[in-house]
């Protein structure tokens, strides 16, 4: 007789995985304030440069590279915290369209994950 299919990570498990994401949102807060103080930084220049006439493209192009940094810091922050929630309803690790349980090596890699590879890699991009 086989043993089951293990269906969900233990208490001790989940404990470990939220370590990691509160480390990682930590870093990801870290990295967003930063990103935030560079653009305020970067605005108020362009606004004195502007007011003298000396408005560079490349601070715009800086501009926009930090915006597009910043929405994506948001959005792996929105996905640490509700990879929290999961921890705490006890369903994270399992794949949401499958159901099954997410590799440990996978979601160490990518605590954010939601899904198996294989599912992941099935989907349009």
């Amino acid at each position: 007789m086989s043993t089951p299919e293990k269906n969900r990570y233990t208490a001790e498990e989940l404990a470990e995985f939220k370590q990691l994401i509160l480390q990682k949102l930590e870093e990801a807060e870290k990295e967003y304030h930063r990103l935030k103080q560079s653009l305020d930084e970067l605005v108020v220049a362009a606004e004195d440069q502007y007011r003298t006439g000396e408005y560079m493209s490349n601070e715009y192009s800086e501009k926009v590279q930090i915006e597009r940094l910043l929405q994506h810091t948001v959005k792996y922050i929105d996905a640490l915290k509700r990879a929290l929630i999961r921890i705490e309803n006890g369903t994270y690790g399992i794949c949401k369209v499958t159901g099954k349980l997410i590799p440990k090596e996978r979601l160490l890699a990518v605590p954010v994950a939601e899904t198996l590879v294989e599912v992941k890699q099935k989907r349009p991009r």
